[in-house]
């Protein structure tokens, strides 16, 4: 499908791509808003964009968000990746908005929506210590009571809930005939009494937690959606997601080539630009072409979850979009660190991070074997 983008989406393709030049353009901005990287989101940044009425892109007018669709989602996060914003997080929370848009009441949908308007982190808690990948094994509990629920159980893996204004959790509210019934989503404020957050430091920083939950009473209005109807949602929140982490990790593939591409221009060795040499002139043009498979995947995605006459889930080719985006950036970001030689192991330049960026995200959001399996079973496999 050809990437017949409308005047005012190449309009704000280049909004965005300006918006980063200014503010991220830097490594000493970007060492500024990251504490020297050693945080991975910028808060401050956050709200800048929401200044800008980016930061509930994809989310209602009457909910204080820009009305987009699926392609202005994939464009603000191709660029925002692609200009190195420190703004990881924000993926997470659109994922989020959407699953509360579509399910929450709407006093709780005006709460959360409205705050994600404004600028605020919010963070989604499925995976437990033996429910990783076998997401359904879930046993997280949470009991009803004359008045609301308790929850008591630990999560981890939970990106940005150190941050967030608040956390959509997935806990089990009966046992069904499967496993994956029985499951309920609650909304859950971060300072929640009975609620223990604990930081799990990664090689990008301390943006995932572990979660304990020990007697944390819920209000009977904490459920979003409907009771033991947790996993149907979460499966239609998942095809989302999956469009999201691909076009965030496009982004990172560019802005790696692109880099990439600018050292070997510049970097001179036997009376040469590196470049020039067939080595690496067609190691970049394979990654090249790569890289648009992957762009072509991802928008035709976000084309498709945008068609008003669509009557089927788009399973197979979110999580296709999702293997396809993280491999390729992570095969980009591993070759630039090669071609860059000792430039691309120094830290003084962009290679380290895209490696760091590019192996994350061939596992989180589900494993790229997990995407596979899935793949592999919409066949009939």
């Amino acid at each position: 499908m050809p990437l017949d983008f409308t005047d005012e989406q190449k309009a704000f393709a280049e909004a965005v791509r300006e918006f980063c030049r200014r503010e991220v353009g830097t490594k000493e901005q970007r060492d500024k808003l990251t504490d020297g990287g050693r945080e991975a989101h910028s808060m401050e940044l956050n709200r800048k964009i929401a200044e800008l009425g980016w930061a509930a892109i994809n989310l209602p007018e009457e909910y204080g968000g820009a009305g987009g669709d699926h392609v202005d989602l994939c464009i603000l996060l191709e660029e925002l990746a692609r200009g190195m914003a420190p703004l990881p997080w924000l993926g997470t929370t659109l994922i989020v908005g959407g699953i509360y848009n579509r399910f929450a009441a709407e006093p709780l949908k005006r709460a959360v929506l409205g705050r994600i308007a404004e600028g605020a982190a919010m963070a989604i808690s499925i995976s437990e210590p033996e429910a990783g990948s076998d997401a359904a094994a879930i046993t997280c509990r949470a009991e009803r009571t004359s008045d609301g629920w308790v929850i008591n159980g630990q999560k981890t893996w939970c990106t940005n809930a150190h941050a967030a204004d608040g956390i959509l959790l997935v806990a089990r509210t009966s046992q069904g005939e499967k496993k994956h019934h029985g499951l309920t989503m609650f909304h859950v404020p971060r300072e929640t009494p009975g609620l223990t957050i604990k930081p799990i430091d990664t090689m990008n920083g301390p943006e995932v937690n572990d979660l304990y939950f020990t007697d944390c009473v819920l209000p009977e209005d904490a459920v979003v959606g409907e009771v033991d109807a947790g996993w149907r949602q979460l499966m239609v929140g998942l095809d989302t997601e999956r469009l999201i982490l691909a076009a965030n990790t496009l982004g990172i593939a560019e802005r790696a080539f692109d880099d990439c591409l600018e050292f070997v221009r510049e970097r001179r060795q036997f009376g040469r630009p590196v470049g020039s040499f067939q080595a690496i002139k067609h190691r970049l043009a394979d990654l090249a072409t790569e890289i648009e498979y992957a762009r072509l995947l991802v928008y035709s995605v976000a084309r498709q979850a945008d068609d008003p006459d669509r009557t089927r889930p788009l399973t197979r080719e979110s999580s296709m979009a999702k293997l396809k985006a993280t491999e390729v950036a992570k095969a980009m970001a591993l070759e630039g660190m090669q071609m860059m030689g000792g430039y691309g192991y120094s830290t003084e330049f962009t290679m380290v991070q895209h490696v760091r960026m590019a192996l994350g995200a061939t596992i989180y959001g589900g494993t790229n074997e997990i995407q596979r399996e899935i793949i592999g079973r919409s066949f009939g496999l």
